[in-house]
C-alpha cells in the first residue's frame, strides 16, 4: 500500500502484488499463513527470496 498510495508507485506495487500472488499459488507459506491443508512452511527469508525471484522473472 505504501508503494501505491504514499510513493505513487502503482506499477511497482502491482508487480509486487503479482509476485506474492504467484508464490502463494505455488503453495509457499510461512508458518503464520499455513492453513488446515498443512504442508511444509518456509522461513520468512525463503519467502522473501521467492518474491525476489518472481520479480526477477519478470512479474
Amino acid at each position: 500500500m505504501a508503494l501505491r498510495y504514499s510513493f505513487d508507485k502503482g506499477d511497482e506495487a502491482t508487480r509486487l502484488e503479482r509476485a506474492v500472488e504467484a508464490i502463494l499459488a505455488d503453495g509457499l507459506r510461512t508458518p503464520d499463513l499455513m492453513g488446515p491443508e498443512g504442508g511444509s512452511p518456509v522461513s520468512t527469508t525463503e519467502m522473501g527470496d521467492a518474491v525476489v525471484a518472481k520479480l526477477g522473472a519478470g512479474l
